[in-house]
C-alpha cells in the first residue's frame, strides 16, 4: 500500500485548517468538558486519603496504597460494561449512569466512617471508581468524535486540560478539610494511649472526610440531573438503529486493529507510573524531609499546577510536531526526573518528582486518541478497554509499596514508575510507524 506524501495529505491529517470545537454544539461541549472537571476533583483527592488513612487506621504503606487500589480496580470491572450500556443506549446514558455511580460511591463515605471500618471505605471507593470508569469510557471517546478527526488528539487535550484545575482543587480542599494539621510525635502518642484518648482522636481524624465526599457526591449528582435533560447528537458509528450489529462494532472487530493495543498497554503504563508518583509524594517528603503534611501537600497542588500547564503549552504544538514524537520526548524526560527522585532523595527529589507532571500531562490523552483513530463504529468498545487500562493505577502503587516496604525507602520504591514512564516513552516513539487507517483497510479485508 502507497502512503500519500503530498502537502495537501499532511495538512489534512495534522488538522490544519480544520475546526478543534465542534460547531453549533459548544453548550453540549462545555458540559462534558466539566466532566473532566469533576473527576479531576475525585481522583487526586484519593492521594490525600492515602496519607489520611495511613494515619487514621495505623497502616503500612503497603496497607494504605489499596486505597489507590480499591479505586482503580472499579476502571478495570466497569469499562467493558459501560461500552455494551452505550452501544445499546448511547454516548449520554453512558456519561448519566456513570454520575449515578460516582455521586453514589462519594455519599457512601458517611456509613463507612461512621463504622469505622477501612473496608467499607475501599467499596466506597471502588463504587467511585465504576462510576468514573463509566464516565471516562463515555467521555474520553465524546470527545475524540465530536468534531473533524483530524483534531481529535487536539480536543480531546483541550478538554483534559480542566482535568488539572480539578486535581488541584480535590487537593487543596483536601489539604484544608480532610488534614487537621495535627501530626503528634510518638511521646504524646504514647501519652494519649496511656489515657485513653488516641482511639477517640483516630475517630476524629477519619470523620473528617465525610463533608467532603458528601458535598461532591452532592454536586456530581446535581450535574447528573442535568446531563440527563440534554439532547446529544448522533456520532460516526451512533446511529438511531441500534439492532444494526455491523453499525456498533464488535469485540472480534477490534483484535485486527494493531495500533489499538499499543495505546492499551502504553495507558497501563501510563496512569500506573502516574498514580503511583503521585499517591507517594506526600509519604516520600515524609521520609526525607522535615515538611508537614498540609506542606508537602502544596508540593502534591504544585505538580498538579505543573500539569496544567504543560498541557495547556504542549496542546498548540502538536498542531506543527507529531503528537507521537512528543508523547515519546516527554516519556524520556521522566524516566530521568524520576531517576533523580531515586537517586537524590529529599528535596531535589521532590522538585523532580514536581517536575515530571508537566511532561505527563498530555500522555493520557494523547495515548487515548492515537488508540482510537480509524476504528469508527468500533470507538466505544475501544474506548473501555483504553479505560480498562487505567487499572495500571490499581497495580503500580501496591508494588512501589512493597518495595519501600522490603527495603525500608520510597525512593527505591519509584523505580517502578519510572519503568511506566519508559514504556509510555517507547511507545510515542513507535506510534509513529503504524498508521491506523492503514489498519483499518487491512481490517476489512481480513
Amino acid at each position: 500500500m502507497q502512503v500519500s506524501t503530498s502537502t495537501n495529505a499532511t495538512n489534512k491529517d495534522a488538522g490544519v485548517g480544520q475546526s478543534v470545537f465542534p460547531v453549533g454544539q459548544m453548550t453540549l461541549f462545555v458540559l462534558v468538558t466539566v466532566l473532566f472537571f469533576l473527576w479531576g476533583m475525585s481522583n487526586n483527592l484519593t492521594d490525600i486519603l492515602v496519607q489520611q488513612f495511613r494515619k487514621s487506621f495505623e497502616l503500612s504503606q503497603f496497607g494504605a496504597q489499596l486505597v489507590q487500589t480499591a479505586n482503580f480496580l472499579g476502571y478495570f470491572c466497569m469499562a467493558i460494561p459501560a461500552a455494551l450500556v452505550m452501544r445499546r443506549w448511547g454516548y449520554k446514558a453512558g456519561m448519566v449512569l456513570g454520575l449515578v455511580l460516582f455521586g453514589g460511591g462519594m455519599v457512601l463515605f458517611w456509613p463507612a466512617a461512621v463504622s469505622g471500618q477501612y473496608v467499607p471505605f475501599l467499596i466506597a471507593l471502588f463504587a467511585v471508581g465504576c462510576g468514573a470508569s463509566v464516565l471516562e469510557t463515555a467521555a474520553n471517546p465524546f470527545m475524540a468524535q465530536f468534531g473533524p478527526a483530524a483534531t481529535s488528539e487536539r480536543r480531546l487535550n483541550f478538554a483534559q486540560s480542566f482535568n488539572p484545575p480539578g486535581t488541584v482543587l480535590g487537593v487543596i480542599i483536601g489539604a484544608q478539610f480532610i488534614f487537621s494539621g495535627v501530626e503528634l510525635r510518638e511521646p504524646e502518642v504514647a501519652a494519649m494511649r496511656q489515657a485513653g484518648t488516641y482511639a477517640a482522636y483516630l475517630h476524629t481524624e477519619l470523620m473528617r472526610v465525610v463533608p467532603t465526599y458528601l458535598a461532591l457526591g452532592s454536586v456530581v449528582l446535581l450535574f447528573a440531573l442535568v446531563l440527563s435533560r440534554m439532547k446529544f447528537p448522533s456520532l460516526r458509528g451512533e446511529h438511531e438503529d441500534h439492532s444494526v450489529a455491523e453499525d456498533q462494532g464488535s469485540f472480534k472487530q477490534l483484535l485486527r486493529f494493531q495500533h489499538l493495543w499499543f495505546a492499551v498497554l502504553a495507558n497501563f503504563c501510563n496512569v500506573g507510573a502516574q498514580v503511583s508518583t503521585w499517591s507517594s509524594l506526600i509519604p516520600y517528603m515524609k521520609q526525607y524531609t522535615n515538611v508537614s503534611e498540609r506542606t508537602a501537600a502544596g508540593y502534591l497542588t504544585a505538580t498538579l499546577i505543573a500539569m496544567l500547564v504543560g498541557r495547556f503549552v504542549t496542546t498548540p504544538l502538536m498542531k506543527y510536531i507529531p503528537a507521537s514524537k512528543i508523547l515519546g520526548a516527554y516519556g524520556a524526560a521522566n524516566v530521568l526526573l524520576i531517576a533523580l527522585a531515586i537517586t537524590r532523595p529529599g528535596m531535589l527529589g521532590a522538585y523532580a518528582i514536581v517536575a515530571s507532571s508537566f511532561f505527563l500531562s498530555i500522555m493520557f490523552p494523547t495515548i487515548f486518541a492515537l488508540g482510537l483513530k480509524g476504528l469508527g463504529a468500533s470507538t466505544k468498545l475501544a474506548g473501555s478497554f483504553l479505560v480498562m487500562a487505567i487499572v495500571g493505577g490499581a497495580v503500580f502503587p501496591p508494588i512501589l509499596g512493597w518495595i519501600a516496604k522490603r527495603s525500608g525507602s520510597l525512593a527505591d520504591g519509584y523505580i517502578v514508575p519510572a519503568v511506566g514512564f519508559a514504556g509510555v516513552s517507547l511507545y510515542g516513539f513507535l506510534a509513529g510507524r503504524v498508521r491506523p487507517r492503514e489498519v483499518a483497510v487491512v481490517a476489512k479485508v481480513l
